[in-house]
Parts: structure tokens; sequence; C-alpha cells
């Protein structure tokens, strides 16, 4: 029996559109990896994932290269970051409020900067989004080019920063510092290791990995930036990150699980109309889980240290 060639045409679109909304989850959720890995709660993700979307645009618009929106938004995602670090381990402020003040301030500050910068409050002019990368000869194979025979580059960084993360985290000394200042940051400060040095560049990494997730949004999937264009998305990627037991290769299945949801949305949409009054409900469930896996439910066991203060003169 010959498959239906519509049907693997509009699977393999389902794959593709997963992988495309994914994206930006994964890269949030790793992000999130380094911070709480090294003790530093970031509920600032959605923030930084919004600075790092206007940033991109804002930075193509001003260069015409969308390559320099990509580095900028890493830059500027890693700068909010920085500022939630430095409250949180150098002056030892809560790391909720902290992070919720980095998601108030990004919202304010890229809902200004589009009235300042293109004189409206909705969204920007158009950019130039980055080029979608095409592999020679995959595309032409049945399929499989149907999926990966044209996708963004930041796609393709996701993997990479999927397997860089995990080898970093597991088989660096810098992985095993992140690990244990979120575990036992006495026994790390012991070996003469700077507790506080650590968690500050883990933070960073996860702003910049956010801001990563955020240039996709609005160059590498689209070509403008829209006022509050990441949705809670933030919050998403911090419930894959849970329910992946903080590490990469659960925060990859867990942030893909969720893309899919998003997909099988607009799957819906497009093939089973008579579906549509359902699609709520099925735009609900990320929300559901987010809220599920926030409340703690599950297996998932944070480091011991996160979100707790490390003083020296605490140790025993």
């Amino acid at each position: 029996m010959q498959s239906d060639p519509f049907s693997l045409i509009m699977i393999a679109w389902l794959i593709k559109t997963t992988l495309q909304f994914s994206t930006p989850l994964v890269l949030t959720a790793l992000g999130g990896m380094y911070s709480e890995k090294s003790g530093i709660v970031n509920i600032g993700l959605e923030g930084m994932m919004l600075i790092g979307a206007f940033s991109a645009v804002a930075a193509t618009y001003f260069t015409d290269n969308p390559w320099m929106g990509i580095l900028v938004s890493v830059i500027a995602g890693g700068a909010l970051a920085a500022v939630h670090a430095i409250i949180t381990v150098k002056l030892k402020g809560n790391h909720i409020v902290s992070g919720t003040g980095v998601i108030l301030f990004a919202t304010g500050f890229t809902t200004l900067m589009l009235e300042v910068i293109w004189g409206q409050r909705g969204v920007s002019e158009q950019v130039t989004p980055v080029p979608q990368l095409t592999i020679p000869g995959l595309s032409e194979i049945p399929f499989i080019g149907d999926i990966f025979g044209s996708l963004s580059p930041i796609v393709y960084m996701m993997f990479f920063a999927v397997i860089i993360s995990w080898v970093v985290m597991y088989k660096t000394p810098f992985g095993l510092r992140v690990r244990a200042a979120g575990e036992d940051p006495s026994t790390l400060d012991a070996a003469g290791v700077n507790v506080e040095t650590v968690r500050i560049i883990g933070v960073i990494i996860s702003g910049c990995l956010a801001g990563l997730g955020g240039a996709y949004l609005s160059i590498g999937y689209g070509s403008r930036f829209g006022k509050l264009m990441t949705s809670g998305r933030g919050f998403i990627a911090l419930a894959a990150l849970i329910f992946g037991g903080w590490s990469p290769i659960g925060s990859f299945l867990a942030g893909t699980f969720f893309g899919f949801l998003e997909a099988l949305d607009s799957f819906i949409q497009l093939t089973i109309p008579a579906l549509a009054p359902y699609n709520n409900f099925i735009q609900m469930i990320p929300y559901i889980l987010v809220v599920i896996a926030l409340a703690g439910i599950g297996r998932s066991r944070p480091p011991k240290a996160v979100g707790v203060p490390y003083e020296k003169e605490m140790r025993a």
C-alpha cells in the first residue's frame, strides 16, 4: 500500500513547524538550566527573551544586517541577565522579585522604544530576516527535504546548543563547578573556587541563550518586533526546564513537546476545521502544564541550593 503523498507532506509540515516553534523554547530552557544549576532562580527569562527579540530587530533595522541583530540580541539578553545576577548574587536580593523586575523592565523598555524608534506602539517596521539555510542536496530528498531542506540557521544553532550544553555541563570542569554551585556551594568554595563568580557566569549565559531565543521569534521566524511578542514563552521554557529535570536533553525533549502542542494547534486549523472549536483547549495545555510544573508536581528535583544566597561565613 502506497502512502498518500498529501499525508506525508502534512506530516513533514507538522514536524518542521514543531521544530520552528520549539527552537525559542529549547534555547531559553537551556539558558535557564545554566542559571538554576548554579543556584539562581531565573523567572526573568521572559524578559530576557523579549529584550533579545527587540534588540535583534533594532540592530537589524539600523545596520540592515540580521547577523548583527543576532549578535546584539545575545549581548542584550546577557546584559539584562547580568543585572539579575548582581541583584541576586552580589546584593543577595530575592530571586523572584528580581526576575519579576526584569520582566517589567523589558516590557516597559521595549514598548517605549517601539514608539521612540518607529513612532508606533504595536509593531516595528519590517526588517531583513535571517536568511534560511538550505543544505545542498538535502532539499531533494523526499520527506526529509520537506523538513530540513530549508530552515532558519537558529534552528540548527538550537541543536548545536543542546549538544554543547551537555558536553559543558557533564564533561568539563566548568560544568562541574556550575553543578556544585547549585548543589553544595560550600564544597566548591572549600576547593578554592569563587561561588559568586560561577553563579554570575551561569546567569549571564542564561540571558545570552534567552536573547537568542527571542531573536529567533523576531528575525528568525518573523521579520519584525511586536509588543509583548514572547507571549509567555519564557514561562513555558521554564516549565520545560523543570519537566526536563534541569538537564540539556530533558529540556530539549520537553521544549519540543511544548512546540509540538503549538504546532498541533496550527495543524488542526489547516486540516481538520471541524475541530477548530476545540483549539482553545489545545492552546491551554502548555499553560496548564506550566502551572503543574511550577507547583512542583512530578519527580523533578531542583538543585539543592537553588534560590539560597551563599555566605562564606555560613559554611560548616
